[in-house]
């Protein structure tokens, strides 16, 4: 059998792999992590899979017609997001007019809504996989005449979307085989925070806190942290460098965990097997302020950590409460004192437009950011997401402005879809645009921007992302 999975074409440069798909202000383009897993799983049991990134290689729908046509695959995998979903329905219509492929349809907005999805793609998707889909693509590759035998899936039996029993999550992560990035050109994927070129490794999977806009922990991973072995972990970013060598030279491994911290013992065993081994590597992870310890970052830096990606989301305390986030300010402040003495730098996020925001908390948002002292600073307007919390929330409230899936995006961009009683949508955008130009046009920031460069890369990297983000702020 030939099965082809496929990060399939959309609007140029959507990033449909990161939490928030959109493309986004620098245009980061992620490679399709959770599609090379499934991609590998398949290849292990010694099934014919190949993995297409058609966002990377700039292709259109026209360039799927002619690829389904010619290859007739018998499987196609395609993934799912909730701004692009009607254009992945698309897709797969196209999938069924120049081949007899069976479709799978993965991701988060599929997962979230399957049976919604399935109803309006009305026959141009066959099967849907819910949640973390590694193994249950390839058990409905062989058991497709016996869909309900398999876990986690939703599909149609008689007239009837049909859901199977819930699939549990995967508990050996050691079991799963590499992300197959053999199959793919590393050198196309770009993020203007991350050293050129970069490569995901997802050490865990899941998340013990529940932030009520997150969408990755609350419809595909879960919120229990599972962990992979420090061994399996480092043999990984060894494997790595062999398939794209340039990753160790100028680039960064990026922990995609949705917090690498949260376990400090952990978190060490892996630097140590790092530096036990000799790797002179560069990375960086996703943390969080509670977890701030002078110990594991003193280790983590040693063994090439260079950065750590935080979520402070507001700098009013009550608007963190009312998230969920479960951190301080004090807590926050801290963290920086912490990271800066082990030298690490930061890049920081924020949310503007959750429960309860108004006009004063989003500039305390802003002043608080730009109090912190960080490297990198990332704001953005709240999306609520199908599957979450927050969704819930805002239509029950009657705060969401449309369901229409589509208007979640605005000309690719990501667009703020709510309106609450104390601030609009229209105000929402503004302050996410004035945090950023308050942050990045300061004239020292920008001459220190310029100046502290590592390499030749390090220098591509920032100018492709001025680029980038600039074109962004002054085209709108």
């Amino acid at each position: 059998m030939k099965i082809f999975l496929i990060n399939e074409p959309f609007v140029k440069d959507f990033c449909r792999t990161q939490r928030w798909a959109a493309r986004t202000r620098g245009r980061v383009l992620r490679a399709p992590d959770w599609l090379a897993y499934a991609t590998s799983v398949l290849e292990k049991a010694g099934h014919a899979a190949l993995l297409f990134d058609l966002v990377a290689e700039n292709k259109t729908k026209e360039d799927l017609r002619n690829l389904v046509r010619k290859e007739k695959p018998d499987f196609v995998v395609l993934d799912s997001t909730t701004p692009s979903i009607y254009s992945d329905v698309e897709c797969a219509r196209i999938v069924k007019d120049e081949s007899k492929a069976a479709v799978i349809m993965v991701g988060p907005h599929a997962s979230a809504l399957p049976e919604d999805t399935l109803r309006y793609a009305a026959g141009s998707v066959d099967v849907i996989c819910v949640g973390e889909y590694d193994y249950t693509v390839k058990e409905v590759v062989e058991n497709f005449k016996n869909l309900n035998e398999v876990n986690g899936i939703v599909y149609y039996g008689g007239r009837m979307p049909v859901r199977t029993q819930a699939r549990e999550l995967i508990e050996n992560l050691d079991d799963l085989p590499f992300p197959a990035w053999q199959q793919l050109d590393l050198m196309k994927y770009f993020d203007g925070g991350k050293l050129y070129p970069y490569i995901d490794i997802v050490s865990g999977r899941g998340c013990p806190n529940r932030c009520s806009f997150c969408l990755w922990p609350q419809v595909m991973h879960g919120t229990r942290y599972r962990l992979r072995s420090p061994k399996n972990v480092v043999d990984e970013i060894q494997h790595d460098i062999g398939i794209c060598p340039a990753v160790a030279k100028t680039g960064e491994f990026f922990f995609e965990d949705d917090t690498f911290t949260v376990h400090k013992g952990r978190a060490i065993q892996i630097c140590e097997e790092i530096m036990r081994r000799n790797l002179k590597i560069t990375f960086s992870v996703n943390a969080r302020v509670d977890n701030a310890d002078p110990e594991m970052f003193a280790v983590m830096k040693r063994a090439g950590c260079r950065e750590l990606l935080v979520g402070f989301e507001s700098g009013n305390q009550q608007m963190l409460d009312k998230m969920n986030k479960h951190i301080s300010l004090g807590q926050s402040r801290l963290f920086m004192e912490n990271a800066k003495k082990a030298g690490l730098q930061v890049h920081g996020c924020f949310v503007i437009g959750l429960l309860g925001e108004t006009k004063e908390t989003a500039r305390q948002t802003i002043n608080f950011a730009l109090s912190l002292g960080l490297t990198t600073v990332q704001f953005s307007g709240a999306v609520p997401f199908p599957g979450t919390d927050l969704f819930d929330i805002c239509k029950q409230k009657g705060w969401l402005k449309t369901e229409t899936w589509s208007d979640w995006l605005y000309a690719g961009e990501q667009a703020g879809i709510v309106e609450y009683p104390t601030i609009s949508q229209k105000e929402i955008n503004y302050f996410v645009d004035s945090g950023l130009k308050q942050f990045y046009l300061r004239p020292g920031y920008m001459l220190k921007f310029i100046f502290h460069s590592r390499s030749l890369a390090d220098l591509y990297r920032k100018a492709r992302g001025a680029w980038n983000f600039f074109s962004y702020l002054f085209t709108k």
